[in-house]
């Protein structure tokens, strides 16, 4: 079989005040007109748009095109910059759909870790006012807010996302991972900001939430994510009448699917298979 080659190229999606923001888009010859905006992990203060290559170019192979975005991290900014910048990225690819030949109502989201995080957050509050106030590059130094265009995905795609940051901020102190602490410190700054940006608080106290359809994968070695948290995301999205699929991956340590593997490749089959079910559903 002929390996289908992928392609990438950096370009500007956004703008935070003084700070341009990157994408970088992966695709291939294999086009099927459908995209996804892909977030990095690094607990909300490292990597970059780089950093998820792996799946990125997995997903570009079968068709896809893949915008993975930077987006403004601790310690230097604070939530919810990073979640106002992925909609952003959501509404860049939306209002540019014709120009990357894709459909504009089809578009996904996934994250990985702070990423999974993030794509959640930003994903089940697309629209509100504190995820509308990064400009969107409309053409050559020209951006707008573009608050009229929805940010909200066709789906979500959650890999072993750090869903309640104040439950794995205790962990982090408890098992005494440090780095994990300073992180937290870095991007929150407070713990009632962590208390906001919980996946699980957003569930239980959104009026009339309705989910998009969700993929949530969860390595069984993961000592950066409990999984005590991830289940009790699954019963939050189960009691919001979320269309759910979960992926438990024995054996696995935290972001295994970084680097290419055979457990990469089946966590990259296992988004695919969910992915392309959907299109069969949106169409």
């Amino acid at each position: 079989m002929t390996e289908v080659k992928t392609t990438w190229r950096d370009l500007t999606y956004g703008r935070a005040g003084d700070v341009d923001l990157l994408a970088r888009c992966y695709t291939s010859e294999k086009s099927i007109g459908e995209g996804i905006v892909m977030i990095h992990g690094g607990a909300w203060t490292a990597n970059d748009r780089t950093t998820p290559w792996v799946v990125c170019e997995a997903l570009a192979r079968k068709g896809m095109t893949v915008l993975s975005l930077d987006f403004r991290c601790g310690p230097d900014h604070s939530h919810p910059s990073a979640t106002a910048d992925i909609s952003a990225g959501m509404r860049f690819l939306r209002t540019h759909a014709d120009d990357f030949d894709i459909s504009g109502a089809n578009i996904g989201m996934i994250g990985s870790s702070s990423g999974g995080h993030l794509a959640l957050l930003a994903g089940l509050l697309p629209d509100i006012p504190e995820h509308s106030t990064t400009d969107v590059k409309i053409a050559d130094d020209d951006f707008k807010t573009l608050a009229n265009v929805t940010a909200a995905p066709a789906y979500l795609i959650a890999l072993w996302p750090v869903s309640n940051p104040l439950y794995r901020y205790n962990y982090a102190k408890r098992v005494n991972r440090e780095e994990l602490v300073a992180a937290h410190d870095g991007y929150f700054r407070s713990e009632a900001a962590m208390v906001n940006a919980s996946v699980q608080r957003v569930l239980s106290e959104t009026t009339n939430l309705k989910p998009p359809p969700t993929l949530v994968i969860q390595p069984g070695e993961d000592a950066n994510v409990p999984e005590p948290m991830t289940l009790d995301l699954l019963r939050m999205l189960q009691a919001c009448d979320a269309e759910l699929t979960y992926r438990y991956m024995p054996g696995l340590p935290h972001a295994f699917a970084y680097e290419p593997s055979f457990d990469t490749d089946r966590c990259a089959d296992y988004v695919w298979t969910f992915i392309r079910e959907r299109f069969s559903a949106l169409r």
